[in-house]
């Protein structure tokens, strides 16, 4: 039911006003309802209560007020309801009061769970038989369900059924579960047909197929929200075709159509899969390039990557649940780099624009050094400057100055001419990404097998990559807050659930669909695997660290020396009855070196054993070539109701959108400490909204949780960048690294960048985040009382009190008033919420050389920058 176009004249009431309402409920209500069998009855508030009081098990009773809920049910509700319409207004009317308290949006997905229950089936086996027995009108047969998966779980029904535990899906808030009933659980004919539970144990059992046991492990660990397989993992798993890869990685088969084309459509099977696109073009010819085939010139980049754009947009991810995407690398060296930075912004030519696809530069150190230095910077066509995209380190050094001094460069230019390019690319589109070509190169355990020549669409992927090998990698999230029990994080429990993981991510390799031959080979030759986290935020707040402090740099060390050693050990012990990956030979791993060898560091903790390890891995060898790889999370993350990787919040306040509308959410770790010292209330939800989900301007809340809730545009992105170096070392592919800039400069973003570089990370930047221009907040807010609280005086907004005040203090107290008619102009309902604008960012002033050297990290100079907050 659309409860957006019903009673219109109730939508202007507020939460005061909600609160005030519940003692006017009216038990005999006089509205009709009609049950599923099509029969009508009198609406029982007194069963919608009850149905509600049971749901309540586990739930912060005191805080949840169901004479609330009940009113705006009996308002809302037409007569004539159907029952379904009115499970789902109860659920959206409990999901709207979220800011009140989270466990409001707890119980919302619990009475959407029983709406679920109430159309499925109790039998996993009778799920599988009607997704496996599904036949489509025009097509005939079109199963579901693979054959093999069938029959196993036809021949261990009674124990797969008896494992399943219909509890734990009542576990999930609203807006995780709407994810899951989104895109996740199987339809037929559009309707749903699994319950959550049912899609864990049909991935757990695709997985393992006939080794039941392990399945039931897997299916447990899931289920009880220790970690999460990877989308396409949870799409396909068990499927006739189980496509259960995240990345792919290739580069361009040849500079031809022939070679342009087989990559085009190997690309476009791999979208059609649920799989993310990594693609390396640094061998396609510049423009105006001799062809010697036709006796013409190449009309370069561009023309090409449009194309591959239309494909993105045309081949999505598994029939429409995901859009198709495609992140194209390039080196800088390439003469066609200046018109590859303008494909994504928002003005010119269409012609020249690629806006659906995502742009990344695969950057050698020397053109940092001649950028850091002011240095010349020539441009090549690959056609005729062979080979550099196959060298890196020295080696490609030694090449680039011998083509320089060849003279054989399209134009050499000043490389803090195309320097600047690439920042104000990127402060107006977040691209193009960085990697470190060399850094990546050079720690990788791969690099026996050649140059690296890109990492994937999210930059945490970096594999070898060839024109007979398209790298894969299969990944998993870790759930940290799960492993936090009264204050205490548990790392043995940690360790033996990577452990399991890291088996199980190998077996998805042997059992996967592979949308290409190329990618089977890869995959089969090296077996990457990918282990990430979720939650790193949620984990320091449980643990009342906050993401500055000294611990939290510790904290984060150890998780992943933990991840990291388990998964190790695991691939060991997996190499001890299978064998070691084939191109294990050579690999910095047979000469017994770890990751943090590699950088030349030294470990942090004597938790584990590392000397042990490494004896055995030189002895047995390891199944997997790779195994970290801390990934955005982005669905995977809202499914299990936790922040997004490793990253800080970006507000205490914010928005989920599902197909019901949007509903404003509270930092559920902030109200509940804020309830313990009885400062959650109308005022301070308040100026939460007014100060855009900070809670730095809130006299009310003491320094320590002030600490604890900064968001992530009130920390320092040199300890953001600092904490991705401290894990570094135990991050054997790379991770998914964000920088935050709520007003990004030419200085401050060459600042994070260049210190990122000296830092060593393989990813420099994934996206560049910025702040709105400005921030729509429309909620309802009581703004007289805002105005009195709005500093420690009353003052701030009192633009009344104009006595024995300055012509320039006149002026200041009239911005203040207009300020409050601003925030006054953007109230409307409760309905409405908090949002966050994009826009276009002013292209950046242009600077000097001398200029640049003002940055705050060597070689820039000086500590005087916004950025580490000195």
């Amino acid at each position: 039911m659309d409860r957006t176009n019903s009673n219109t004249e109730n939508q202007d009431i507020t939460l005061q006003d909600m609160t005030n309402q519940t003692s006017d409920l009216t038990m005999n209500v006089e509205k009709q309802v009609t049950k599923r069998n099509g029969e009508s009855q009198l609406m029982q508030v007194n069963k919608i209560r009850t149905r509600l009081q049971n749901l309540l098990e586990g739930l912060a009773h005191k805080h949840i007020d169901l004479d609330i809920i009940l009113n705006k049910v009996i308002s809302y509700a037409q007569n004539g309801i159907k029952t379904t319409e009115l499970d789902n207004l109860i659920a959206e009317t409990s999901a709207y009061l979220n800011i009140l308290h989270p466990d409001y949006g707890r119980l919302a997905a619990r009475v959407a769970v029983t709406c679920l229950h109430k159309v499925t089936s109790d039998s996993f086996m009778e799920t599988i038989s009607t997704l496996y027995n599904y036949t489509e009108v025009e097509s005939g047969d079109a199963a579901l369900i693979s054959h093999e998966v069938y029959e196993i779980v036809l021949q261990h029904q009674e124990k797969l059924q008896a494992a399943l535990n219909y509890k734990r899906d009542y576990d999930y808030d609203y807006f995780g579960y709407k994810t899951l009933e989104r895109a996740y659980l199987l339809k037929v004919n559009g309707k749903i047909v699994e319950r959550p539970q049912h899609m864990l144990l049909r991935v757990s059992v695709g997985i393992h197929k006939t080794d039941i046991d392990a399945a039931i492990e897997t299916y447990n660990l899931m289920s009880d929200r220790w970690f999460t397989h990877a989308t396409p993992t949870l799409f396909n798993a068990g499927t006739p075709k189980p496509q259960m890869s995240s990345c792919f990685l290739l580069m361009m088969k040849d500079d031809s159509i022939h070679g342009i084309y087989d990559t085009l459509k190997n690309v476009a099977l791999i979208s059609k899969s649920a799989g993310g696109v990594g693609l390396a073009v640094h061998n396609i010819r510049a423009t105006g390039s001799y062809i010697k085939g036709t006796n013409g010139h190449s009309n370069g980049l561009v023309p090409m990557l449009r194309v591959f754009n239309e494909t993105a947009r045309y081949v999505d991810q598994g029939g429409g649940k995901r859009k198709g995407s495609f992140a194209i690398y390039l080196e800088p060296w390439h003469a066609d780099v200046f018109d590859f930075l303008q494909l994504r912004k928002n003005h010119g030519k269409e012609e020249q624009r690629a806006r659906d696809l995502f742009f990344a530069l695969w950057v050698p150190d020397l053109f940092m050094k001649r950028v850091r230095d002011n240095g010349d910077w020539t441009l090549f066509c690959p056609n005729e400057a062979k080979g550099l995209y196959e060298v890196h380190g020295e080696e490609f050094e030694a090449l680039y100055t011998k083509y320089e001094s060849q003279g054989i460069g399209r134009k050499t230019i000043k490389a803090m001419k195309l320097w600047e390019s690439i920042i104000e690319s990127q402060i107006e589109t977040g691209t193009p990404y960085m990697l470190y070509k060399d850094h990546a190169n050079g720690k990788s355990n791969q690099k026996n097998l050649g140059t690296i020549k890109s990492s994937n669409l999210c930059c945490e992927i970096i594999e070898y990559t060839s024109p007979d090998e398209i790298a894969v990698c299969n990944l998993a999230s870790i759930s940290l807050p799960r492993y936090i029990t009264n204050g205490v994080f548990d790392y043995e429990k940690l360790h033996k659930v990577t452990f399991q993981v890291t088996k199980n991510l190998n077996r998805i390799i042997d059992g996967n669909y592979y949308p290409c031959d190329e990618a089977k080979n890869s995959n089969m030759r090296h077996r990457p695997i990918g282990i990430g986290v979720q939650g790193l935020a949620d984990a320091l707040m449980l643990l009342k660290i906050p993401f500055e402090d000294e611990r939290a740099y510790q904290f984060n060390q150890e998780i992943f020396e933990t991840i990291y050693h388990a998964s190790m050990e695991s691939s060991m012990e997996l190499a001890k009855v299978e064998g070691a990956y084939q191109s294990f030979p050579g690999s910095p791993l047979s000469q017994g070196l770890f990751q943090y060898d590699l950088w030349n560091e030294k470990l942090p903790t004597n938790r584990y054993d590392w000397d042990k390890l490494r004896a055995d891995v030189i002895k047995f060898g390891a199944r997997n070539s790779l195994l970290v790889a801390p990934m955005p999370t982005a669905s995977t993350s809202q499914i299990l109701g936790n922040n997004e990787s490793f990253e800080p919040y970006t507000t205490n306040i914010y928005t989920r959108r599902v197909l019901a509308g949007e509903f404003v959410c509270v930092n559920p770790h902030l109200v509940r400490d804020l309830i313990n010292i009885n400062l959650w209330n109308d005022e301070v939800r308040n100026q939460l909204v007014a100060h855009n989900g900070s809670v730095q301007q809130i006299k009310e809340i003491p320094q320590e949780l002030k600490n604890l809730y900064k968001t992530i545009w009130e920390i320092s992105q040199k300890q953001l960048i600092n904490l991705a170096r401290a894990r570094a070392p135990f991050i054997c592919q790379s991770q998914s690294l964000n920088i935050y800039m709520a007003e990004a400069t030419f200085t401050k973003l060459s600042s994070a960048h260049f210190y990122a570089w000296q830092q060593g990370l393989k990813t420099g930047q994934y996206y560049l985040r910025t702040r709105p221009a400005r921030d729509a907040i429309k909620f309802t807010l009581n703004v007289e009382s805002l105005m009195k609280c709005s500093d420690g005086k009353g003052a701030m907004f009192d633009h009344m009190n104009t006595k024995n005040l300055t012509a320039s203090e006149m002026e200041q107290q009239k911005k203040k008033k207009r300020k409050i008619n601003d925030i006054s102009n953007t109230i409307t309902n409760t309905a409405e919420t908090v949002k966050e604008i994009e826009f276009k960012q002013p292209a950046p002033v242009k600077k000097t050389a001398q200029e640049i050297k003002e940055c705050p990290f060597n070689p820039f100079g000086d500590d005087s920058c916004d950025m580490c907050g000195s």
